[in-house]
């Protein structure tokens, strides 16, 4: 315990000696440990010792800034009582690009597409058209950046606000410090997409092999990896491929065959599949639809089509270096297309499934299993895992190929009183109940007013679903008359952090959002910012094509595919959204489950209730201050 600053409470003693022992073997550790068991600290002081005395590296990975923040603010605890250096990376963006600020179309370039953006303005450094910023970094004796983020080792925010205010890169510096720090703070993607790791641990100036691995929020991980290995095709990017080869005279990508021939064509695909295979949300394409399709009506055969996918990914290149060389994001629709056709054809139908998303009318190349992306887990010194909400265990350790992992539970040393999970027994979200009863709904929106009006306290509403949010804000809002605020799909970060300042700041408000959502996961809510939750049912995911190719997936893998595909991940939405209301050991709360379902899943830890809103009231009462 060299390395914890705090007196330890139950089980964080072994929790860290858990992690020592994972380390010193090599292995990874596999921990679900409740609220207030001191997740990041115990692993910090858990890897430390080890790494320090081996010349191992830390690479902490987190999915949001505040986690990132968190595990700074630790760190510094730490480094009080050994001198320590840590630093905190973000990919290029608003904070850590001076010129993303002044150029909106930059927001939305992908970490290649900045990247080389970036690199053409460092070539043409020292003179009128380079980077300033960079250019200012090249002029500068380091050495007094690097004390002071070894002696005040600020958060990448602060980092970024001092580099910017001495007119410097802070992405630039990032990459010099990291190569000093014992541990670095970095997003999941620095670590999991190939090309970005590659440069990362170039920058590190170590090898993969020598780096040991924190993931934290690890519940979200197998999803992650899921996206990264995935790829997502549109409509309205094969219209913008279309403006681009007309813009470019459209140029031919085969005798006689232009490439507006091939976006017509594909075009063409993508509306058959949408009619033929579509079933409300999503469809399963057959695994030849698309190269079948495009032979047909290309009149070529294979091997020609990926000639063509590879004469616009070239001509793609020549656009983009053209768009670099005056200054602008080098992108290329007519690269994403061949590259996305070439990508479709070659994957492996036993992890990927086809399918056509009707929404935005899109193709999609679907991973169903993160076990090729989880590779550096399995090539780095060892690799800590953690989450409040992580079991089943050994499910994670199999779908990510941890074979040798060692797997541990630590309570909440927090009073197990002071919370109350509660579900009601005359309602739920199952659809064949709903058809059958009209009145639940009716019953739904019933308990939810009457459980916020039972108590003056501010309480959060998960739904499991934006819609049917929506058919309850009114309700709620006439027969509340409380404030609402409601976490909206597609809400910027600056927007949503400024509703939850004034939903915390409030008195007796009420929050609307949806279990799985940024509210339900990684944001705190102490004290009196939230006392009572409620969820509207229960989260699963909406059947569909893409669904039911998961469950088929791990039925074969290993004959669970129901639970791995819809239990797990609802009722670890839920245990997300139940563990914001207790993040200390003086918090209470009240979580009520709306869902008779609820008493089949023991994780969730609720008992039954005849009258939610009398019980919340209760509860609540029995803790008030005695006079």
């Amino acid at each position: 315990m060299q390395f914890f600053p705090y007196t330890p409470r139950s089980s964080q003693k072994e929790f860290v000696e858990f992690v020592e022992q994972c380390v010193k073997d090599g292995i990874p550790g596999i921990i679900e440990s409740g609220t207030g068991t001191g997740k990041t600290i115990c692993s910090l002081a858990g890897t430390l010792p080890y790494a320090l005395e081996r010349k191992k590296r830390i690479v902490y990975l987190t999915r949001t800034a505040s986690q990132q923040k968190q595990a700074i603010l630790e760190l510094r605890k730490i480094s009080k009582l050994r001198k320590i250096f840590a630093i905190g990376i973000q990919g290029r963006g608003v904070s850590t690009c001076p010129k993303i600020v002044s150029d909106p179309e930059l927001m939305s370039g992908s970490p290649e597409e900045l990247s080389r953006f970036c690199s053409e303005f460092k070539r043409r450094s020292g003179t009128p058209s380079g980077c300033k910023f960079y250019d200012n970094i090249l002029g500068t004796d380091m050495k007094e950046h690097i004390s002071f983020c070894e002696t005040n080792m600020p958060t990448a925010d602060e980092f970024g606000s001092y580099a910017l205010e001495r007119g410097l890169c802070p992405y630039e510096m990032m990459k010099v410090l990291v190569q000093k720090a014992d541990v670095v703070i970095a997003p999941y993607h620095f670590i999991f997409i190939p090309g970005t790791r590659e440069r990362f641990l170039g920058w590190m100036n170590v090898p993969l092999r020598d780096v040991i691995i924190i993931v934290d929020e690890a519940h979200n991980l197998p999803d992650h990896l899921r996206e990264v290995m995935t790829s997502h095709y549109t409509i309205r990017a094969l219209d913008l491929a279309e403006s681009e080869a007309r813009e470019w005279n459209d140029p031919e990508v085969d005798n006689g065959t232009s490439a507006t021939d091939v976006v017509n064509a594909f075009r063409r695909i993508m509306y058959l599949a949408k009619e033929e295979y579509l079933i409300e949300e999503d469809g399963l394409i057959p695994p030849y639809f698309v190269e079948d399709g495009l032979m047909e009506e290309m009149g070529a055969t294979s091997v020609k089509i990926r000639r063509m996918c590879k004469a616009l990914v070239e001509l793609g290149e020549i656009v983009a270096e053209t768009k670099k060389m005056n200054g602008k994001l080098p992108r290329s629709y007519m690269r994403s297309l061949g590259a996305f056709i070439q990508f479709w054809i070659d994957t492996e139908d036993e992890v990927y499934v086809k399918l056509v998303i009707g929404e935005d009318t899109a193709l999609e190349a679907f991973c169903m299993d993160p076990y090729e992306a989880a590779e550096p887990l399995r090539s780095c010194h060892s690799s800590i895992h953690m989450s409040g909400t992580l079991e089943p265990l050994r499910e994670y350790q199999n779908v990510l190929g941890l074979e040798d992992a060692k797997l541990a539970r630590f309570p909440s040393p927090f009073p197990s009183e002071n919370l109350m999970t509660i579900h009601a027994t005359d309602v739920t979200t199952k659809y064949d109940d709903v058809k059958k009863d009209k009145e639940i709904m009716t019953r739904m929106k019933e308990h939810i007013v009457n459980v916020i009006n039972s108590v003056r306290k501010n309480t959060a509403v998960f739904f499991p679903s934006y819609s049917l949010m929506d058919t309850t804000i009114n309700d709620v809002r006439t027969r509340t008359g409380r404030k609402i605020f409601v976490e909206r799909k597609g809400m910027t970060q600056s927007e949503h952090a400024r509703m939850l300042d004034m939903f915390r700041t409030s008195e007796d408000a009420v929050l609307f959002a949806v279990s799985g959502g940024r509210v339900s996961e990684g944001i705190d809510f102490p004290g009196k910012d939230m006392e009572a939750a409620i969820l509207v049912g229960m989260p699963f995911s909406k059947p569909g094509a893409k669904q039911n190719a998961l469950i088929r997936y791990y039925d074969i893998r290993s004959g669970n595919g129901w639970e791995h595909a819809v239990i797990s991940p609802a009722t670890r939405r839920m245990r997300q959204a139940i563990g914001r209301l207790i993040r200390s050991e003086n918090d209470i709360g009240a979580a009520v489950i709306l869902d008779k379902r609820a008493a089949a899943y023991p994780l969730l830890g609720s008992r039954e209730s005849s009258d939610t809103a009398e019980d919340v009231k209760e509860f609540f009462e029995k803790r008030l201050p005695k006079s």
